[in-house]
């Protein structure tokens, strides 16, 4: 069941959405290491295992939420944690392995 939701999602069109969505945030929840090599210009980058303290940066559970990491398995995990928090726009758009645009 997990990888038939996986084969849905499309990065690219969710980058799309992002850049169309007024105060959206596309979180990237690799390691630091892995967003150090590579990422996605104007992503932030809080990595699953410090997902608990993203109170901090997006205090808004309101704030709509692009979630994505390699595959698109840390984001399902991230996205589920994310709305288990009260985070109510949350979108996992799966990894950015098939991601199409200009990286940094």
């Amino acid at each position: 069941m997990l990888f038939g939701l996986l084969s849905k999602q499309d990065i690219n069109k969710g980058v799309e959405n992002w850049k169309a969505t007024h105060g959206a945030v596309l979180l990237d929840v690799r390691t630091k290491e892995e967003y150090e090599d590579y990422h996605i210009d104007g992503s932030l980058n809080i990595p699953l295992q410090n997902l608990a303290l993203i109170n901090k940066q997006l205090p808004d559970k309101n704030t709509p939420i692009f979630v994505h990491c390699l595959s698109g398995v840390r984001s399902e995990s991230a996205t589920a944690m994310l709305k288990n928090a009260g985070y109510s726009q949350v979108i996992n758009i799966g990894g950015i392995r098939s991601y199409k645009g200009p990286t940094v």
